[in-house]
Order: C-alpha cells, then structure tokens, then sequence
C-alpha cells in the first residue's frame, strides 16, 4: 500500500479533487492526503458543485496546511502549483502537475480540469498497483 500527497496552494481545488478521485480509483489499495501552502477557509464552490456531479461531496472537506511530516509520510507526492514552498523530502517520488487553478473558473473549465485529474490519478493509482512492494 502506497501513501500519496496532493499539494496545491490552497487545498481547496486541485489536490482536493485529486485526493478523492485518487480514494475512489485506489479503492482502499493506497491512501491519499491533500494539504495546501496557504490554506483557503473553504474548499471552493465551483468545486463542489462538479465532484457532487460525479457523486463525491466535498462540502465536509477543511483546507489543511502542509506540513513537512505530511511529506514525511507520503510515498508520492503530487505538487499542482505550489512552486518552492513545497519541502523537498529526500527518498519521496514527486510529480509536478501543471493544472489551472479552478477557483471562478466558468463550470465547464472546473469540469475539464476535474477529468484530467481524474484520468491521472487512474494512471497513478494503476502505477501503484504495479510497483514492487
């Protein structure tokens, strides 16, 4: 079982709908977190309203900070943004996702960006699947 970090600037998008496209692709086989290097005070409306449209509610969900042990305990981390305010942890495998922010976005652009992650975690959960223990 693989560990998996989305980062973003705000956790209120991008690693959001990672995390939960990710948990449903997984299946309960890898785990995954989302923090943000500037946490928002709410995961943002637009997102909501499209994962909600894919049967994922969202409207639970808290902004959390990254924190250097969230990197710690992740196998993977996934950075969408966050430029060097990421920690760079020794031994970690990470992938920069250059994903636009979904924040005001009209709903058909969040809808495009919430179907690249999507296609995307399914790649990196199959990846996950396949690598040795």
């Amino acid at each position: 079982m693989a560990s998996v970090l989305f980062v973003c600037l705000h956790n209120a998008g991008r690693s959001q709908m990672s995390q939960a496209l990710f948990e449903r692709a997984a299946g309960g086989r890898h785990t995954a977190l989302s923090a943000g290097t500037t946490p928002a005070e709410h995961v943002h409306p637009e997102v909501i309203e499209v994962m909600r449209e894919v049967g994922i509610d969202l409207a639970g969900r808290k902004p959390r900070l990254l924190r250097r042990d969230l990197a710690e305990q992740a196998d993977v981390v996934v950075t969408m943004g966050c430029g060097d305010a990421c920690p760079v942890i020794p031994g970690k495998r990470y992938r920069d996702w250059d994903l636009a922010d979904p924040k005001g976005r009209p709903l058909d652009e969040v809808r495009a960006t919430r179907d690249e992650i999507a296609r995307r975690v399914d790649l990196l959960a199959r990846e996950l699947d396949d690598a040795p223990a």
